[in-house]
């Protein structure tokens, strides 16, 4: 059994991961509520390559060389490099390895997460693609290419970048969501996220019998919750392999992108209520970014479109607590050798600390920041968290592409089992929110909330 010992507290990557994400969520939350400095990170604003766009669309659309002419860009590129690169290198060092060979490395990886935030920026693809898909190609391209090289690998740090980032992630996870739909929301997302998971974990590891059990609790996840952010939360959870990841969250993307297409038509098709499908929306398409495409087909505003982001919102609070409980099923039984006995120690000492990470970060925005500061300023310091939140993820997405090869990739299919899993699992998920989406707003048996 191995000891947890008191250096852990600052050696560990996964205790380094919760102290690098409280200390951007400390200045940041400093630098909004005293308005004493601007800690805002580097962010594409929606850009085209000539294209007129009209409407909202035009007004947000700024051309790439006007943002790459701008020396608030560059100040504000200095700004996240320097943030991320100090704090990760500190981190690497205490870890007991050279700095000297991450930060160069760290360098150039940061440059290559700049041209993803670019090309993901672009007004078409932005609509359509995640960062995330962006971030595995440009990856990929160069492992499957002209090779990674030796002295770029010391930055190729995945899971320090997820398990950062996921700790940031918690403080935009306010349990105030709940009261703005209520039972509602809880039945729909609460209720249906759990059974999900179940049948997949089920259907993957009984039916298909797929014995990697990480990948089959990653993509019910993925399914279930809300694709990447639930992915990577379970897959660090479950100690989920790189390459199963970018699996994972390959296949979602690509559905989520024809879900966030064809759903609204279909709903509308059948002359669903708006509350009903925007409802319906929210729990089954599994991106956040692309349930607000969705349900904004409804009209900005309208009860399809809060409908569908309130149900969303309401599921993402279960990104922890589904990752505790991974975490936990994992260290007790799925890696539990035969005949060994698990006390509590163990569990602890195997436990992921991000989590509480997570928690603690989600708690003091939900009970403390909140009702002290008020909604608008949480709202103002998740605006600056987000983009560091993000910069992590593009980060370690980046490096999973860069560590990934595409033929080991294809091979993880298992002969197909991995996308009928998706696939089956994605159909059952529709199911049965869609019946409880009727059994809840139709009207029929309980009053219908008004979201006006």
């Amino acid at each position: 059994m191995a000891k947890t010992k008191t250096s852990d507290l600052w050696k560990k990557e996964d205790w380094q991961a919760c102290w690098v994400g409280f200390i951007v969520i400390a200045i940041a939350m400093f630098a909004v509520l005293t308005k004493t400095f601007d800690f805002s990170a580097i962010k594409f604003s929606t850009w085209t390559c000539g294209e007129q766009l009209t409407g909202a669309a035009a007004k947000k659309a700024v051309p790439l060389g006007q943002q790459l002419s701008s020396g608030v860009f560059w100040v504000k590129t200095l700004r996240t490099f320097l943030v991320l690169g100090i704090l990760f290198s500190i981190g690497i060092k205490l870890q007991g390895e050279k700095i000297g060979k991450f930060i160069p490395a760290f360098i150039v990886l940061f440059i290559l997460s700049l041209i993803v935030r670019m090309i993901s920026a672009e007004f078409t693809l932005n609509r359509y693609l995640e960062w995330a898909f962006w971030a595995l190609l440009v990856g990929l391209l160069i492992s499957n290419t002209v090779g990674v090289p030796q002295w770029l690998k010391p930055a190729i740090r995945t899971e320090f970048y997820i398990k950062t980032g996921l700790v940031i992630m918690g403080f935009s996870v306010l349990f105030s969501n709940i009261a703005k739909f209520g039972l509602y929301g809880i039945g729909i997302a609460w209720v249906v996220t759990p059974i999900v998971i179940l049948f997949m974990w089920w259907l993957g590891t009984k039916v298909f019998k797929m014995t990697n059990k990480p990948l089959v609790i990653t993509m019910a996840s993925a399914t279930s919750v809300c694709g990447t952010s639930a992915a990577i939360a379970t897959g660090a959870a479950s100690d989920c392999k790189k390459e199963d990841l970018s699996l994972v969250i390959s296949i979602s993307i690509i559905f989520t992108i024809l879900m966030m297409v064809l759903e609204p038509i279909i709903l509308k098709a059948m002359n669903v209520p708006e509350i009903m499908a925007g409802s319906l929306i929210g729990g089954t398409v599994d991106s956040t970014g692309a349930v607000a495409v969705a349900g904004s087909t409804y009209g900005s505003g309208s009860i399809g479109e809060k409908s569908a982001v309130l149900v969303k919102m309401i599921q993402n609070i279960l990104i922890g607590f589904i990752a505790f409980f991974v975490a936990l099923f994992f260290a007790t039984n799925v890696n539990r050798k035969k005949g060994e006995k698990v006390g509590a120690g163990e569990i602890w000492t195997r436990f992921p600390k991000f989590i509480i990470g997570f928690f603690i970060a989600s708690l003091v925005a939900s009970f403390i920041v909140q009702p002290t500061a008020g909604p608008d300023s949480v709202k103002a310091i998740n605006g600056v968290l987000d983009q560091y939140k993000n910069w992590c993820f593009v980060l370690a997405f980046t490096s999973i592409g860069l560590d990934t090869n595409f033929k080991d990739l294809i091979s993880r299919m298992q002969g197909g089992k991995v996308l009928w899993l998706y696939i089956v699992g994605q159909c059952f998920n529709i199911l049965l929110t869609a019946l409880m989406v009727w059994f809840l707003l139709s009207g029929k048996f309980f009053p219908i909330p008004p979201l006006d």
